[in-house]
């Protein structure tokens, strides 16, 4: 494994030299450690690159960690990843990814993954994106991610984008059936002349859904965001999104929630709100010692954490 995936494991997967549980490392296209265990099964695609992640019913307390790692430029890794998560478990899916480039030539990462949860099915699933190095090459991560719960199933995102990215394109598309519910709590960083756009498309079509949509972001330098979302009500449910954006320097951020109720007890909210830093909070860390820039820098880590 290079020492590249190595520093790059530490940023996305708070990875220490081991990890705990079924892995897989995936670098520049290609397996750098596989393990599986007798509830978790990691095995490759035939047909396409990626992989099958089979989670036993019952399975519990488990994490699964699938890293992707891009070490130079002039890659253009894509992999399909599909996660089958058997009734009644409840596991931590680790799926973290960075992308390095010394030169001009781009490097970029693209993962399409879809998840099945079975009846009572619970997963908390963490990704971190990361671009390194010191080239020009534009460095990209475009994932994919398609939904599916059953009854009961629990689906639990957190992502962040720490930095150093230069494009993304974040597509999410969900269907849930009776109870389930789909939480997604997304935290972005863009500077520079970054670009990041972010669509979230959610069904509830079973009694008692529910999902809750939360954007957090900051736009600095002449970067730009947009941040879409569509929530769709075909049952008794309950929907929320809510995009909260700074601004800073010449930085843009578009924002456009969508909602359709197609039942009366169909109950869905969206909320949006994107500005500047308000001066009180600036001046009010100056008069604890802080100079301005540190001021703002302890307010961004504030409202991403």
């Amino acid at each position: 494994m290079k020492s590249v995936t190595e520093e790059l494991l530490k940023l996305v997967s708070d990875w220490n030299g081991e990890f705990k549980g079924a892995f897989n490392i995936r670098e520049d296209g290609e397996c750098a450690g596989r393990v599986s265990t007798k509830n978790i099964k990691i095995e490759s695609k035939k047909d396409l690159p990626g992989l099958d992640i089979t989670i036993l019913p019952g399975t519990k307390g488990e994490t699964v960690s699938i890293p992707a790692c891009v070490t130079h430029g002039d890659v253009d890794d894509l992999v399909y990843n599909d996660f089958y998560v058997g009734e009644g478990a409840d596991v931590t899916i680790v799926a973290g990814c960075g992308v390095h480039t010394e030169n001009g030539e781009p490097a970029r990462h693209n993962g399409i993954h879809r998840f099945f949860l079975e009846k009572g099915a619970r997963v908390k699933y963490i990704e971190k994106h990361v671009g390194t190095g010191h080239g020009t090459g534009i460095r990209s991560i475009d994932p994919v991610t398609q939904v599916d719960l059953k009854e009961g199933a629990i689906l639990e995102m957190d992502t962040s984008q720490i930095g150093g990215v230069d494009h993304t394109t974040r597509t999410t598309k969900a269907t849930l059936g009776p109870k389930a519910k789909l939480l997604i709590r997304e935290r972005l960083l863009t500077e520079y002349k970054q670009e990041a756009y972010t669509d979230f498309d959610v069904t509830m079509s079973g009694e008692g859904a529910s999902t809750d949509l939360i954007s957090r972001s900051v736009a600095r330098g002449e970067s730009y965001q947009s941040y879409r979302s569509r929530i769709v009500g075909d049952a008794p449910c309950a929907g929320h999104s809510e995009c909260d954006a700074i601004i800073a320097d010449h930085g843009r951020v578009d924002a456009s929630p969508e909602l359709s109720a197609n039942h009366g007890d169909a109950a869905l909210i969206h909320e949006a709100a994107i500005g500047k830093i308000a001066g009180e909070q600036i001046m009010k860390l100056r008069t604890l010692g802080l100079t301005e820039e540190e001021a703002e820098e302890k307010i961004v880590e504030g409202f991403l954490s």
